[in-house]
């Protein structure tokens, strides 16, 4: 028998509605925006002020300006070595950490995941992390993004429960056919638990593509190992403070420059934001699914 709804209930599904809708136009509003901004005719933008619903006019010419700077195509390569490389050796640590914490039977595994717990809480700091980094020769170097930031912890406990909850049968049979551990960990555990590994490498893959605070302290000198949020970010930086001129007052920059800062802006983040917001729906299905996996046991 189905339940017929109430007055009370329609009310609080429309609120509901209301409010999700308002959510939702917060969260997609600024990527309408700046994509409006990219594709609008740079003479329309400027003269326009506050929000804006719609491209005004049409223009490809940011597009063209963010692509013909040498420094964003080296910066898209740049983060795409970051990301994948970089990807590759965190999943592959992470995931070996992660197995030797899940063993029942190591005898280290609980005082060890206690000191892996307490650097979550308790860390060196900026300026002991870059002492660190270029004593090791690290500085300037490809490396120096890559190696410190090997493994996240949390990500390493959540990989770490989810090993957990594959059931031991499975581990003891192989282990009963003469399976060595890193053939149980390839062959056994990461089949069984992938949709958390789907997780944890969405995870570090967003957090590669963002990062640009670390390539700014660990490559002053590099800047074609630069990532592309780093060139995004000196690019915004400079011309902000060039866009402070008015265009009678510019000298030895032209008119249509000027003009085209802006919608090049909008232009480069659309660039840099779109990749990971074509891949993201994909891994998705596997978010509720992964993390559930890997808070069942502690």
């Amino acid at each position: 028998m189905v339940r017929r709804k109430t007055t009370g209930d329609r009310i609080f599904d429309a609120i509901n509605y209301i409010f999700l809708g308002l959510f939702m136009f917060v969260c997609i509003y600024p990527l309408w925006h700046v994509l409006c901004g990219s594709i609008s005719d740079p003479v329309l933008l400027n003269q326009h002020s506050g929000a804006i619903l719609w491209p005004l006019g049409f223009s490809n010419g940011g597009y063209k300006n963010a692509f013909a700077n040498p420094n964003i195509g080296l910066g898209f390569l740049n983060t795409l070595f970051y990301v994948g490389f970089g990807t590759v050796v965190r999943m592959v640590l992470t995931c070996i950490g992660a197995y030797v914490l899940s063993e029942r039977n190591f005898m280290l595994r609980k005082p060890l995941t206690l000191m892996i717990v307490f650097t979550m809480y308790f860390t060196g700091g900026m300026i002991p992390d870059y002492l660190l980094v270029n004593a090791l020769g690290l500085t300037n170097t490809r490396w120096a993004l890559i190696v410190p930031l090997a493994i996240t912890t949390w990500n390493m406990i959540i990989l770490k429960t989810a090993f957990q909850s594959v059931p031991d049968a499975l581990v003891e049979s192989a282990r009963l056919d003469g399976a060595g551990e890193l053939t149980t960990l390839f062959h056994i555990i990461l089949p069984v638990t992938k949709a958390s590994l789907a997780v944890i490498t969405m995870y570090y893959v967003v957090n590669e593509w963002n990062a640009w605070f670390k390539a700014a302290i660990y490559l002053p000198a590099k800047h074609d190992y630069f990532p592309l949020q780093l060139v995004l970010r000196e690019l915004l930086i400079n011309d902000a403070g060039s866009s402070g001129t008015s265009l009678g007052e510019a000298t030895g920059v032209s008119v249509e420059t000027l003009l085209l800062q802006k919608v090049t802006q909008y232009a480069v983040i659309v660039i840099s934001t779109l990749p990971i917001i074509v891949v993201y729906p994909f891994a998705q299905k596997y978010f509720v699914k992964g993390v559930m996996m890997g808070s069942v046991k502690g």
